[in-house]
């Protein structure tokens, strides 16, 4: 629905528009078929509706090698990666948005509700990454791993719209994804659980979970399954409910606590890797805000001097942080603005 309504918008605006589906899943898995036929098939039609051409990029491959097998790569590490930030950084705003320019394309458009500043005042005339107007929608989030340059070739026409609005353009229309629900689950892959998910291409072994008294109080199903300050899932039952505080990937072991206020599901400082800044790095004693999971509140915070990490090469970050915050997790990414503007951020160490 989205994707629809930002073609609509971009054929008023005068644009030319082609209407792109980027074919990048299309496994069935056990009690869910994946349903990109009738995805691709919804397009096709909005095409017609909008009087537009229509194609199809097949993308399987690629999708395979840097998205899926990335997030099967971090879960066994034992860390919780975001796959649909690596889909952005990888697939749609590098693999689509170069063949679509090789393909004769000026700019591509998508629905994501997040903003692009074109200002020439500011980052010598560079587009900056703004969030939407929609701060319940707002997904700039996803995509602090884009390119400076591929914002530049980009649009976001629903960047100043909120949601019910977009619907409601939809429905003006007689668009016939109107009332088409927002996609679940895994980027592309279709409403599936992540377990569900990787059991199709992980080996697994049952193992301990193992209490904030060193008492073994129940088994799970694989370790790679659990994250930090996980609730449900843990299958223990009676008393106070439990909560995933660590796990050992090598002794296959789940750590939890009955203890809401146990230092292991709270941090106040935390270290970022793989850093990627839009415009320029964070400037040294400035005051941002951070956001450690999408939707979570921003907080503020003060960043340390980047160092080199020689044994993964790349350079990490220090972000100290007002207050403590519940369940940060190991693989996911941690997002730094400046007011509204995105800066960039890093994999949380």
């Amino acid at each position: 629905m989205d994707s629809s309504v930002t073609a609509a918008l971009l054929l008023e605006q005068g644009y030319k528009v082609v209407g792109v589906y980027m074919k990048n899943w299309s496994q069935d898995l056990p009690g869910m078929i994946c349903p990109w036929q009738e995805d691709y098939q919804d397009a096709k039609r909005v095409a017609v509706q909008l009087g537009v051409d229509f194609k199809m990029y097949d993308f399987e491959t690629e999708y395979r090698d840097r998205v899926v097998q990335y997030m099967i790569d971090e879960y066994q590490a034992g860390r919780t990666p975001n796959p649909d930030i690596m889909c952005n950084q990888e697939v749609k705003f590098k693999l689509f948005l170069d063949t679509a320019l090789a393909d004769g394309a000026d700019m591509i458009a998508t629905g994501h509700y997040a903003r692009i500043n074109n200002a020439e005042t500011g980052f010598e005339g560079q587009p900056q990454l703004l969030m939407g107007l929609d701060k319940n929608k707002d997904q700039a989030y996803f995509l602090y791993r884009v390119t400076q340059p591929a914002l530049g070739c980009s649009l976001f026409p629903l960047g100043g719209y909120e949601k019910p609005e977009v619907r409601k353009i939809a429905t003006r229309l007689g668009l016939v994804t109107a009332a088409k629900k927002d996609s679940q689950g895994i980027c592309f892959v279709g409403k599936v659980g992540i377990r569900d998910f990787l059991s199709q291409f992980v080996t697994t072994a049952p193992g301990s979970i193992i209490d904030q008294h060193q008492r073994i109080i129940g088994t799970h199903e694989g370790a790679i399954f659990y994250t930090i300050g996980q609730r449900h899932g843990l299958d223990v039952g009676g008393g106070l409910p439990y909560y995933v505080v660590g796990k050992s990937m090598i002794k296959n072991e789940v750590y939890v606590t009955t203890q809401l206020d146990d230092p292991r599901l709270w941090r106040k400082e935390m270290t970022l890797s793989a850093l990627h800044w839009i415009n320029n790095p964070p400037e040294p004693g400035h005051s941002y805000t951070i956001r450690t999971r999408y939707r979570a509140s921003l907080i503020n915070c003060q960043l340390g001097k980047p160092s080199f990490d020689e044994i993964t090469g790349s350079q990490n970050i220090t972000a100290v942080l007002q207050d403590e915050i519940r369940a940060i997790t190991p693989g996911q990414s941690a997002v730094i603005y400046d007011n509204e503007r995105v800066v960039g951020g890093g994999i949380v160490v």
